[in-house]
């Protein structure tokens, strides 16, 4: 006897319970996620993550609901399961400034300083920061946590710091035939400064910072007074950030005279991967000089940058290189406008939370347009016609020490070294010194 067909209705009975199954688990996803919500916005993170966890794995491709889940994770301690729920958020959409800037800081708490500050920085951007990856990535740490935890759209940080120091002119043929080599100073310094990171929307900011140097030579032969200033508007998009704004700078000179420099420029930053980040920029400077001997030195720079850097060690050490190019015009130096190019290289290391080590290298090469009577190159009482050169070096290294919260002590060493085929301009000069930086 034939048995009666119900595979087709068997089927769709089938389909159906599939179908409700599917849609009971989104209703109970959605729940889940707007719960979930609620607490965190009540800093209730072990909660919140208590109430995600069931359905964690239906909601792999659900980029807020990852972003949530990694925003619990981190709230309750959990800074891996927070950085790997955070990952799969920005895989799905980069353009998620909040997911970024979490993800900062679980890289943060992981102790992957480096790889913190490439997310930190394609939501907001801090200027005039010191070198080292451990402050750098704590005061980003610091504004996120204010822009996330606290919801303040206004994030800031402030430092100060002071030490005492040595500085020393080396001997090369141009200090020793006009007397000026191995004069050997000490000097007392003092910074302070600060910035702020305002959000107008999802991945839009205004970021500013202030910077104030200070330096006073024990023998009085020099008294070193510097502002730094710069403002930007940003924006994050697609794993990137694109910035434009002014930044300036006014020196004191002597004899209350300033120097004014004050450049436009536009930046942009993109992550290629965790690890690796590509940058370029774009700046038009014009630098302006006192009235007096020093204003044929005024000039405007136009300059072109591009940059590649890359963390290792887990995230605990990076390498970055940069080479830029441009061109001084709109000056009435003798020597005419000249033609610029060179590179930065720098190596970080942070062997723990509390210790950094860094170096850094940059030469930069300006080739002059035009012949000038000069001293000989290499006799100083004879006269010669000639287009000017100059190779420009600067090196040096740090030590940072966090021995508190917000308190380091920071050694560090500068050497510069000027070569020219003008004798006068040939100069060398070793510092070394030791701060103590207060972050706040």
């Amino acid at each position: 006897m034939r048995r009666p067909d119900i595979l087709p209705g068997g089927i769709g009975r089938i389909v159906l319970l599939c179908v409700a199954m599917l849609a009971a688990s989104a209703v109970n996803a959605q729940d889940a996620l707007s719960d979930a919500q609620s607490l965190l916005s009540q800093k209730r993170y072990a909660e919140a993550l208590e109430r995600l966890a069931p359905q964690e794995s239906a909601s792999a491709q659900d980029a807020n609901y990852q972003y949530v889940l990694g925003r619990a994770a981190l709230g309750a301690g959990d800074a891996e399961r927070a950085r790997v729920a955070l990952e799969r958020s920005i895989e799905l959409d980069p353009d998620n400034a909040n997911a970024h800037l979490a993800l900062g800081r679980a890289y943060h708490a992981l102790g992957q300083h480096a790889n913190a500050i490439n997310q930190f920085e394609i939501a907001m951007h801090f200027e005039n920061l010191p070198p080292d990856l451990i402050t750098q990535s704590q005061i980003y740490d610091d504004a996120a946590r204010e822009a996330l935890d606290e919801g303040r759209r206004t994030s800031t940080f402030g430092y100060a710091a002071t030490g005492i120091g040595r500085y020393r002119v080396n001997s090369t043929r141009g200090t020793n035939a006009f007397g000026g080599g191995d004069r050997r100073e000490t000097f007392y310094n003092l910074r302070v400064g600060g910035g702020l990171s305002h959000t107008l929307s999802n991945g839009t900011s205004l970021d500013g910072t202030l910077d104030y140097r200070h330096r006073e030579y024990d023998a009085g032969s020099r008294d070193d007074r510097d502002l730094r200033w710069s403002f930007a508007a940003s924006h994050g998009v697609n794993d990137s950030r694109f910035s434009g704004g002014i930044r300036g700078r006014v020196s004191y000179r002597g004899n209350g005279d300033y120097r004014n420099d004050v450049a436009g420029f536009f930046d942009y930053t993109h992550n290629m991967d965790v690890e690796s980040q590509l940058t370029a920029g774009l700046s038009v400077q014009r630098r302006r000089y006192p009235e007096g001997p020093l204003r044929d030195r005024s000039r405007t720079t136009t300059t072109g940058s591009v940059g590649w850097s890359h963390s290792f060690n887990d995230g605990a050490a990076n390498f970055g290189i940069t080479g830029h190019a441009g061109r001084n015009t709109a000056t009435s130096r003798p020597d005419g406008d000249s033609d610029v190019f060179g590179a930065t290289a720098n190596l970080d290391w942070t062997f723990s939370d509390t210790l950094d080590a860094f170096v850094f290298v940059w030469w930069e090469r300006d080739d002059f347009s035009a012949d000038d009577v000069r001293f000989h190159p290499d006799e100083r009482d004879e006269a010669a016609t000639f287009i000017r050169k100059d190779n420009l070096y600067e090196g040096g290294a740090g030590l940072v020490w966090a021995f508190t919260d917000g308190w380091s002590l920071r050694p560090e060493l500068l050497y510069i070294r000027d070569q020219s085929n003008v004798v006068a301009l040939n100069y060398s000069s070793t510092e070394v010194w030791l701060n103590v930086r207060a972050d706040f």
